[in-house]
């Protein structure tokens, strides 16, 4: 009898020797370095890294070792891991690994490897000479899911699970197991793969994100790359504040002009859609004492009207529904006659945990029975506020008449007002009528030392119909005008010129003979007229003045409100 006893203690000592030996999870996934075991909130669908690691089937490897050169034809497999964190807890937070393959190797459909060996030579292979393909998959093709037990063992995890059955899962050449908080998730998939993990029970703060890449092999699944990304979680809404101006140079130096409306929005990042059912409150301090706003859009408008520093201040709030906690109902309090002791009874300043009331966690009711948390989000910047250009006006435009050397270019003045700050510089962009297609750009410093009142002469090779914008700016502001011109060509030729003077004094001295026979021929002959013939004769006389008036104008002043002509630009 003691010598079964001592078989069996030898038994037993050599499977503890075994376990210690056996490969972790945590050994593989960790590169090496080991950690204390703690105690970690259960990831849903994930497992403790205290699994044990089939290191037969998925060999491990350091890095370093030489094994890495020639665990893939052609070159190195790299790894990138991407993630949408931050992450608001309680949400999800994705996770994207893609392999970047050696230069010339692609994937293709139906999950193998093209691989163009003569892709950078000139000139080309021929065509059978042009691709090798990696066919992981050949060893399985004429195979199904239950018949090839030849193979069975093979289509398994490092912790033993078999691959998940579903149609195309034997085109999943790379197997990919995810590490983080002290637990491990795998899974078969292409050269890409994408996972999202809840962060209810991952505590606040950064983590790390670990993947260990495989891919098939005849025997074993032999490691390609590893990769690792830093993800946050926290309790605070991540959100960002854009602001516009209409006028303002430079929106992001956080120099904005006075007078002027600012149009903030607000950028909550949530890309799990956690707070697509929950209230959000916004909360704006301006800063400039016009007290405190609240809205329930992301997007509002201020105005500041004095210059300065102001510190910008906003609050978000989020109401998050979620179920309800039962609660536990409390005892009634005592009646007096339940607050005398007996002379046996003895008190103390400690109770046990039996006696003690029991503290139940409570969440406050929505108005439609369900029950919330509450999360805020914060910003805080400071901007400055300076005068600055508020408006351009284009108030007259005059064609300029050219001699016969500077008939090939039309000459136009531009007389532009602005109001707000003095501008430094003026640009001018001639586009065509749909003022769609640049045709020019000038650009000149100017120099206004009184009054916003400039002249700016622009030159027009061809005749037709332009679109015009004129900028005029500082340092920190511009404002623009726009005006739709027709542009008819540069001064005539001398023939045309003369053709036009002669008609012009054919028809001078053909109404100054009218003129003449008539005073000469006619006869005065008084006639009474009537009231309705007053009304016509003075009619025609009216017509007469005003056809006077046009041929004949009384003055020849053609700007008799522009007193004194501004510098030209």
């Amino acid at each position: 009898m003691s010598g079964v006893c001592h078989h069996l203690r030898l038994l037993l000592l050599a499977e503890a020797v075994l376990c210690a030996a056996a490969i972790r999870f945590q050994d593989v996934l960790s590169s090496g370095t080991t950690s204390p075991i703690t105690s970690y909130k259960k990831l849903q669908g994930w497992s403790s890294d205290q699994s044990t690691w089939n290191e037969k089937l998925y060999p491990f490897w350091e890095e370093g070792d030489p094994r890495w050169k020639d665990s893939w034809k052609g070159g190195r497999v790299t790894a990138k891991l991407d993630t949408d964190s931050p992450a608001l807890i309680g949400s999800n937070v994705t996770f994207v690994v893609t392999l970047k393959f050696p230069k010339c190797q692609t994937e293709d459909n139906d999950g193998n490897i093209i691989y163009e060996r003569n892709c950078t030579q000139d000139p080309p292979a021929s065509q059978d000479q042009q691709a090798y393909v990696y066919n992981w998959t050949e060893w399985i093709d004429d195979c199904g899911w239950e018949n090839c037990t030849s193979n069975h063992s093979h289509n398994v995890f490092p912790d033993g699970r078999p691959f998940p059955h579903f149609p195309g899962w034997r085109r999943r050449n790379f197997v990919y197991v995810f590490h983080t908080f002290g637990q491990y998730y795998q899974k078969i998939g292409r050269c890409s793969a994408t996972f999202s993990v809840n962060t209810a029970n991952i505590s606040l703060g950064e983590h790390v994100m670990t993947v260990q890449i495989y891919r098939r092999g005849h025997s074993a699944y032999v490691p390609i790359a590893r990769a690792s990304a830093v993800y946050l979680v926290t309790d605070k809404i991540p959100l960002s504040v854009s602001m516009f101006q209409k006028h303002d140079r430079n929106i992001s130096d956080s120099i904005f002009i006075k007078d002027s409306p600012i149009t903030f929005e607000v950028k909550i990042h949530d890309p799990s859609y956690y707070l697509n059912n929950s209230a959000i409150s916004y909360k704006w301090n301006f800063g400039d004492g016009s007290g405190l706003f609240v809205a329930t859009g992301s997007t509002t408008s201020h105005t500041y009207t004095l210059q300065g520093n102001f510190t910008l201040n906003l609050t978000v709030q989020a109401i998050i529904p979620v179920p309800c906690k039962p609660v536990t109902p409390t005892a009634p309090p005592p009646t007096s006659a339940e607050l005398v002791l007996s002379p046996s009874t003895v008190t103390t300043g400690e109770s046990s945990n039996s006696d003690s009331p029991i503290t139940v966690e409570t969440m406050e009711d929505n108005p439609d029975g369900g029950c919330h948390i509450y999360r805020n989000g914060y910003d805080i910047t400071g901007i400055s506020v300076v005068e600055g250009i508020l408006e351009v006006n284009i108030i007259q435009m005059t064609s300029i008449q050219t001699t016969e050397s500077q008939a090939e270019n039309s000459l136009v003045d531009f007389v532009v007002t602005c109001q707000g700050s003095l501008p430094t510089d003026v640009c001018t962009v001639v586009s065509d009528p749909t003022c769609q297609v640049s045709k020019s750009v000038v650009c000149d410093p100017v120099t206004v030392t009184d009054e916003c009142l400039l002249t700016i002469r622009r030159a027009f090779e061809e005749p037709g119909t332009y679109c015009v914008n004129i900028t005029l700016g500082d340092d920190t502001s511009q404002a623009l005008a726009s005006a739709l011109i027709s542009v008819n060509g540069g001064s005539p030729s001398g023939t045309t010129e003369g053709v036009f003077i002669f008609l012009g004094l054919l028809a001078a001295f053909a109404a100054i003979g009218a003129f003449v026979l008539y005073k000469r021929y006619k006869q005065y002959k008084p006639i009474e007229r009537s009231a309705g013939q007053a009304g016509n004769q003075e009619g025609r006389t009216a017509y007469f003045s005003n056809f006077k008036a046009i041929f004949f104008p009384s003055s020849t002043e053609r700007n008799p409100l522009l007193k004194s002509k501004p510098g030209i630009v």
